[in-house]
């Protein structure tokens, strides 16, 4: 097995520039809306033949980390997970593309509804009827079952808005 050591973003730099593919684990919503110039959004298994010399990462460096096992096997050659993901890349200074047009993150998406749709169920509820409680009550369910189950209706029903539908590079 090929062990996924930790490198620091000055180092992954050097090596992107050497050849050294850049992985993004990240979602293609995360991904479209800020990455590193030159890396590529893949999962592990699609990675091409041959590589020399892989690194990973994501947002902060946690969602590498977890996965650091299941990473490491499919990299041909030596592989690499960048300490502080994207963060601590941007944090060093080096380059970042960002597209503001591009939809936010659908996670994102999911917290800001779900926190409004709580905040509304609760005021409704105090300042209105305590009917309104029950709102809360079921956006609660809803997270909880999304949790259990990996199926989160909120997230398809956000997906599913015109909103999030990708930019086209160019546009």
């Amino acid at each position: 097995m090929t062990d996924l050591a930790p490198i620091g973003p000055r180092e992954a730099a050097e090596r992107q520039a050497g050849g050294a593919l850049l992985i993004d684990i990240r979602g293609a919503d995360e991904f479209a809306r800020r990455h590193i110039p030159g890396s590529t959004n893949l999962v592990p298994e699609a990675l091409p033949a041959g590589a020399r010399e892989v690194i990973y990462l994501c947002r902060s460096g946690n969602r590498t980390a977890v996965n650091a096992d299941r990473l490491a096997c499919p990299a041909g050659g030596r592989a690499f997970m960048l300490h502080g993901g994207l963060e601590a890349w941007a944090r060093t200074g080096l380059p970042i593309q960002e597209d503001r047009r591009q939809p936010l993150e659908l996670m994102r998406q999911v917290q800001i509804a779900a926190g409004l749709l709580v905040l509304s169920g609760v005021l409704l509820g105090v300042f209105a009827s305590p009917v309104f409680f029950a709102l809360s009550a079921f956006v609660g369910a809803g997270l909880t079952f999304a949790g259990l189950t990996g199926w989160c209706g909120m997230a398809r029903l956000l997906a599913a808005m015109p909103w999030n539908r990708p930019v086209a590079i160019g546009s």
